[in-house]
Formats: structure tokens, C-alpha cells, sequence
């Protein structure tokens, strides 16, 4: 017979295999530009979101080639966030060849910003996540952003950004105090292409690069000759590397000016989930890490 409780039963089977999925909570698609802004929109959506980077660790945005499945994603995305400032020169083509309806959110606005000379051009800086001070800016539009497009989750982007903002409150009261420990006649640094130069406004260190703001530009051998000639008569401690340019330059550069070859930096994109540099905070906290170890010493 079935009987009253194998209804009860089976009723609350249905109800389950038909209402669990619409009941659960979808996750609202984004799309970040590159590694670095990923990580931040990670840290503001939290569970609420689903974030796919098209640029992914350790990859150059600069010299970035889009392909097909970057323009389907872009469709998909409910949200895209992207630096601006220049930084990723392929997007508006992509954007458009994508069909994409996607709110997009350039996470640089309300940011100052620096300008600096390439090959005789004045060029804006778009590096501007190397001053945590700016990273708090990027946080807070990635934040509005979220809460414009999805109103539902606002509490949760809300308190998401506020916990991660204090966490950045530590990380720079941490690089401060690192800074501070470097005589300051040694703070002077040599990088493979200008990308700390809100850096080097926020905390007081000079740096060097042949490249320019791009990695698409060639140093001279011009260039090249003029910072080992500052090498030796500002008597620059170290050189660096970084994750995402050719180390024979810097390497060369070294040998001929004498100069100790410091670890490697990471300025345009994250390492991997085993590297050094997986999230933001380590990255920053990796490259003080690499300035003191070679300026101090």
C-alpha cells in the first residue's frame, strides 16, 4: 500500500530535486582584465562570485594576444573589471568583438595619476596598484561595482571590503616599517621597466628601468649605457628581475656595472597558487621582502 508517510516522502523528494537548485544562491559571472585585479575582486565578491582572469599569473598585459574564448567569456560576464589608464590597450577591440552587455568597471577612477617620459612622449603611468594607498581606491570601485550590478549581495560586498581594507591598512603600516629599516642612501633600485613608480612616490625609493612604462619598448644601448654609468657613480647597491620581463638585460646590466643582482620582483602579475607572489599582499609583501634583503645588506 502506499500510505500516507510514502507520500509525505515522496512529496518532499520532488520538492527537493525541483526546488534545491533554484533555492541555492548563483553565483554572478566576472570578468577581471589581469591577475592583480582578480585577486581584489576576489576579496570584495567572496562567495557570491565566480571570477575568471584573462590574463593569468605571471602573464604580461602589455604584450597581451586576446583569443575567441576571451571574447566568449566577456559575453558570459554579468561584470568586467579592468585597470584603464592604458594598461590594456587590446580591451575596447576585444570588448566590442565580444557583443558583451557586461557592466564594465575601470577600477582606476579617482586615482591621481603620474606621468612620466617614453621615447620623447608624455605617458600616463597606469601601475598604479603599487601604492597600496590606490589599491584601497581599486577595492572601493570594485565594491561599487558589485553593488551596482548585483543590489541583492550589497551586505556582502560591503563587509567583504571593509575586512580586506584593513587588511591592506596592515599591509602598508608593514612596508612602511620595512622602508623605514633602509638607510636612505640606499634606496635606490634598478628594474627591468618602469612599473614602480607609484611606488617610489609613496615610499620614497628611486627607481631605474631601461624598458619604459610598457614592456613593448626596447631599451637602447644608449639607454642601457647611461644606467650602468649611474650604477657606479651613485653607487646603486642592486639590480632586479621581474616575473614578467627577459632577465638578460638586467643580467648584462649587473655584470657591467658591478652591481648585486637582487631577487626577483613581481610588478604586473601575480605568481601561481606555489609561487611567492599568489595574491596581492604577498606580492607586495614579497618585494619589500626582495629590497630589504639586497638594500640593507
Amino acid at each position: 500500500m502506499f500510505d500516507k508517510r510514502h507520500a509525505i516522502a515522496a512529496l518532499a523528494l520532488v520538492a527537493f530535486l525541483c526546488g534545491g537548485p533554484a533555492l541555492a544562491q548563483e553565483k554572478v559571472y566576472v570578468v577581471a582584465t589581469f591577475s592583480i585585479i582578480a585577486d581584489f575582486v576576489k576579496n570584495v565578491g567572496g562567495d557570491r562570485i565566480s571570477v575568471s582572469s584573462l590574463v593569468g599569473p605571471g602573464g604580461d598585459a602589455h604584450v597581451y594576444a586576446p583569443s575567441p574564448a576571451d571574447a566568449q567569456k566577456l559575453s558570459e560576464a554579468k561584470v568586467i573589471f579592468m585597470n584603464g589608464l592604458g594598461f590594456e590597450g587590446w580591451m575596447t577591440r576585444l570588448v566590442k568583438a565580444s557583443g558583451s552587455k557586461a557592466l564594465t568597471v575601470v577600477a582606476t577612477k579617482g586615482i591621481k595619476t603620474l606621468k612620466m617620459q617614453e621615447h620623447g612622449h608624455t605617458e600616463t603611468d597606469p601601475h598604479a596598484w603599487q601604492s597600496i594607498a590606490n589599491a584601497k581606491i581599486y577595492v572601493a570601485n570594485i565594491r561599487d561595482g558589485m553593488i551596482t550590478a548585483d543590489p541583492a549581495g550589497r551586505s556582502a560586498y560591503e563587509a567583504n571590503a571593509t575586512a580586506y581594507l584593513a587588511k591592506l591598512d596592515a599591509l602598508e603600516n608593514e612596508v612602511k616599517a620595512a622602508i623605514a629599516k633602509i638607510p636612505s642612501d640606499r634606496r635606490k633600485i634598478i628594474t627591468t621597466h618602469e612599473a614602480f613608480g607609484y611606488f617610489a612616490v609613496a615610499y620614497g625609493v628611486q627607481f631605474i628601468a631601461p624598458q619604459g612604462v610598457s614592456t613593448e619598448s626596447e631599451a637602447s644601448a644608449k639607454d642601457v649605457a647611461k644606467i650602468i654609468m649611474q650604477i657606479k657613480k651613485q653607487k646603486i647597491p642592486a639590480v632586479f628581475m621581474e616575473n614578467i620581463t627577459d632577465k638578460r638585460l638586467i643580467q648584462r646590466i649587473a655584470k657591467e656595472a658591478g652591481a648585486k643582482t637582487g631577487g626577483t620582483l613581481y610588478s604586473d602579475a601575480l605568481s601561481d597558487d606555489k609561487g611567492p607572489a599568489a595574491t596581492y599582499i604577498d606580492m607586495m609583501l614579497n618585494n619589500i621582502k626582495q629590497f630589504s634583503a639586497a638594500l640593507i645588506s
